[in-house]
């Protein structure tokens, strides 16, 4: 069994792509194409942009904005979990020890 890139066609804004994919990410590289020209179209359309290489430099720079900023957000709620993690663990030990010096008074 091959694990060789499989060559996948993609269409963005009516022009086709042949891109290497790993072994079992296809079907997530048709769907990242998908977004990609979904947005690159919905530039175009405003009207606003109309040169192809501009498009998709934008809708490369609002995914990346939007990457970062999820990760960002997972990077917070990463270091929340953390922290209530210590607290949990910090009245466990509390718990623990209460209740060992009063089950076995000196």
């Amino acid at each position: 069994m091959s694990n060789k890139p499989q060559a996948v066609n993609v269409k963005i804004l009516d022009k086709e792509y042949k891109v290497a994919c790993p072994k079992g990410e296809q079907d997530a590289l048709i769907a990242s194409a998908g977004e990609v020209d979904k947005r690159m179209r919905a530039i175009r359309k405003s009207g606003k942009v109309l040169n192809t290489d501009r498009i998709g430099v934008l809708v490369a720079l609002n995914l990346a904005h939007e990457l970062l900023t999820a990760q960002t957000q997972v990077n917070n709620i990463d270091s929340t979990v953390l922290d209530r993690i210590d607290q949990l663990q910090n009245r466990i030990s509390q718990t623990m020890q209460t209740c060992s010096e009063l089950s076995n008074p000196h």
